[in-house]
């Protein structure tokens, strides 16, 4: 799993008792979101498994309600439901009006033709008040979401935090900015933003973060940070190492500064009973004074 060439940190991938990573595989692989894409389904699912999977090695072991937020195409939906004791709810985003009432996707198996209905709620986790009760969730599950946001992270993390429980848990994933192959890319003279998508605003990366910031956000939020790596997860990732070993020659140098390398960004952190924000929003992040 580890590139020797440089170092990565890999936690212990602790999956459902009697499983492989090829026996998940094999039960997720015949699943597809009714009227999807079935080769573009293939596709995600073979870039997208080893991060669903540690996604899954850091989900608390319990049970109570959890939300994923963005459950679409319900690959780690279709996990939680199968492997853990958690009652699930689910949010989705397609564009277009926000709504309280249920909606209805279902997932196909292409082989018997088994159908997995997942009812969702439908709305802007940055322009809308989560339909949730307070301090009803055990866990949210917030993975592959925040780097797509525009305009206010934050309102969406008080969101988060509003609806958990006390102590309950935040699981947060996305891609990490200063992953090696953009440090290369920059070096090179390449681009690290995403292009444009024929899907509006939220296709494509709005922002994506560093793990520091990622700490800081949600410290200013109210969480306690639990657990929190960068791992490189997709193997079939390939980039330029023309000027790898000289990178990492400089990298070796600082201190820890290797262990922020991976392309994914894992986190787990508690709710704390208080938040000590009062509608402040961080400098950092925040750049116009419109928002102080």
């Amino acid at each position: 799993m580890m590139n020797k060439k440089y170092s990565f940190f890999h936690p212990h991938l602790r999956l459902p008792e009697g499983e492989t990573e090829d026996s998940i595989y094999k039960y997720l692989r015949p699943f597809c979101v009714e009227d999807g894409n079935r080769e573009e389904m293939q596709y995600y699912l073979k870039e997208h498994l080893l991060r669903i999977l540690y996604t899954y090695s850091i989900l608390p072991q319990g049970e109570g309600n959890l939300l994923e937020i963005g459950s679409n195409p319900y690959y780690m939906s279709l996990i939680i439901k199968k492997y853990t004791e958690y009652n699930l709810y689910c949010t989705n985003y397609f564009i277009g009006e926000n709504s309280d009432a249920d909606r209805i996707q279902k997932v196909v198996h292409i082989d018997n033709e088994e159908e997995i209905e997942f009812r969702f709620k439908h709305f802007n986790i940055e322009n809308y008040h989560f339909p949730y009760q307070d301090n009803f969730f055990d866990v949210v599950l917030f993975c592959e979401v925040i780097e797509h946001l525009a305009s206010d992270p934050l309102k969406a993390v008080l969101e988060i935090k509003r609806i958990l429980k006390p102590n309950g848990y935040l699981v947060l994933t996305t891609p990490n900015v200063c992953r090696i192959e953009n440090i290369i890319k920059l070096i090179v003279g390449g681009n690290i933003y995403d292009p444009y998508s024929r899907h509006g605003i939220y296709g494509r990366h709005n922002r994506e973060y560093t793990r520091n910031e990622l700490f800081l956000l949600l410290k200013h939020a109210g969480f306690e940070f639990e657990d929190g790596f960068t791992s490189n997860v997709d193997r079939n990732k390939e980039f330029d190492k023309t000027y790898l070993k000289q990178i990492m020659k400089l990298i070796n140098t600082m201190k820890n500064r290797e262990y922020d390398l991976g392309h994914y960004i894992f986190i787990r952190a508690r709710a704390k009973n208080t938040s000590e924000v009062e509608g402040k929003k961080p400098g950092w992040l925040y750049n116009t004074c419109s928002f102080f």
